[in-house]
């Protein structure tokens, strides 16, 4: 071996071996984060239910956030929310929601609580006059969505802040991924999530549709906003949809797994395939019941594109743009965008290929202009809140007194509108009807019983 080669493989493994590093170094501090101190004036947010998410979603990011406190959580079961407080280090607990809502000195909350008791939940903070993050999916069906979104306390100068915690498109990697794309000549866009069987319980509120569950409500419907984000629009009609439903003698209106295909502008596709129960899809014998281990991938395909140039009479350069985001809803742990430029110079008039050949282009964003690498998805999302939040002037007269070198709050300038929450349940409505499941209704219709958290 020459030494030229010795070296070259040298230096391919310092750089595994630093990115090895990095990852381990950055996913580490992600999940222990060191806590800083906190600002008198912070947002202080108190929980509706002690879920099991919050930890990841708000909790810990709360921890690198100066501006925000976790103060204080509620549950149905007091015994459960003192145990959840203690743990957590929550410093209050209250023993109902409604008491949680009367405390004026909570400014936000967080609902995390079964999807069907979203709609209920969200309109008395927002009428108690509490900024609100709600977990996904927003409400249960399109009509909730407009309720809520549309609520005149929203459009006041003073009035709470509303966010669907969509929380993968504030990861500056999918701003990233935004950039590099061309959305008029967009043709084609297939987007995966795969969760391995036996994580997503089939006794759990996922599972149970007089709870507004349903894969396409808890993951289906990161694929159907990464459609919708892609494009820059709402579909104009879901051309096909169909579903795998849970086992026999669970609840027969849950679907495991989703896939639909949708018509965009421009005459574009958009399809998805989503499952929260995978296994099989593996090449060996005797796999096929086997958990799926498979990375979210986004695919997003260009109209082939005339490269000018000298060519000798009769041929023509063309390249069609492929774009392919790996681990796009989880970015914050491992993500990789490729970029692929397929070259061909074919003979116009039979279309025979003369030469081809592939440029590729690998890229990754962990931090953005604003952030650290270390930042999940879910932090990057605070910071968004925040500075939304801190606009109110309720909140900003109470920084007017600070000193200077504090500054504004810069967040990163993505926000959800509540139109677009409102598409979103459009488009889930609509595939589950082209399905033939019901859409989703929530504990203001059903009359079901009080969620557990």
């Amino acid at each position: 071996m020459n030494g030229t080669r010795t070296r070259e493989l040298h230096l391919t493994s310092y750089y595994m071996m630093l990115g090895l590093a990095t990852f381990i170094r950055r996913n580490y501090q992600a999940i222990n984060p060191r806590e800083i101190p906190k600002q008198d004036h912070a947002i202080r947010f108190g929980l509706l239910g002690a879920t099991d998410i919050a930890p990841w979603t708000l909790i810990t990011p709360a921890k690198t956030h100066s501006e925000v406190i976790i103060a204080a959580v509620a549950a149905r079961d007091r015994k459960k929310a003192a145990a959840y407080a203690k743990k957590y280090k929550i410093p209050i607990v209250h023993s109902s929601y409604e008491e949680l809502l009367s405390d004026s000195a909570i400014d936000a909350v967080y609902i995390a609580l079964p999807n069907a008791y979203h709609l209920e939940w969200a309109i008395k903070a927002i009428e108690a006059g509490k900024h609100v993050l709600l977990e996904i999916p927003s409400v249960a069906n399109a009509e909730e969505a407009a309720t809520l979104f549309q609520n005149p306390l929203l459009t006041r100068p003073d009035g709470p802040v509303l966010l669907e915690a969509m929380h993968f498109r504030f990861h500056p990697a999918w701003q990233k991924l935004l950039s590099l794309i061309d959305r008029e000549n967009i043709v084609e866009v297939h987007s995966t999530q795969h969760v391995p069987r036996g994580i997503v319980p089939l006794y759990g509120s996922a599972c149970k549709y007089h709870l507004a569950g349903g894969c396409l409500m808890a993951l289906g419907t990161y694929n159907l906003a990464s459609l919708r984000q892609i494009f820059g629009a709402v579909p104009i009609e879901c051309l096909a949809a169909s579903c795998d439903r849970v086992p026999p003698g669970n609840d027969q209106e849950i679907d495991r797994a989703f896939h639909g295909s949708w018509k965009f502008p421009n005459n574009a596709l958009g399809s998805i395939e989503a499952d929260f129960m995978a296994d099989g899809g593996y090449s060996w014998p005797l796999t096929e019941e086997l958990p799926t281990i498979a990375l979210p991938k986004l695919t997003i395909k260009h109209r082939e594109a005339i490269v000018e140039g000298d060519l000798p009479s009769g041929q023509e350069h063309v390249v069609t743009k492929i774009v392919t985001m790996w681990n796009w809803s989880l970015a914050y742990f491992y993500h990789r965008i490729d970029i692929e430029n397929k070259h061909v110079v074919r003979i116009k008039s039979d279309g025979r290929s003369v030469k081809e050949w592939t440029e590729t282009e690998y890229v990754k964003d962990y931090a953005g202009d604003t952030g650290i690498d270390s930042w999940t998805s879910y932090r990057f999302q605070l910071e968004a809140f925040v500075a939304k939040v801190v606009e109110k002037p309720q909140h900003s007269q109470s920084r007017s007194s600070l000193p200077d070198a504090l500054g504004p709050i810069p967040g990163s300038g993505v926000w959800i509108e509540g139109e677009d929450s409102i598409n979103q349940m459009n488009m889930i409505d609509t595939a589950y009807i082209k399905a033939g499941l019901p859409i989703r209704t929530s504990s203001l219709k059903n009359g079901e019983r009080k969620p557990t958290n």
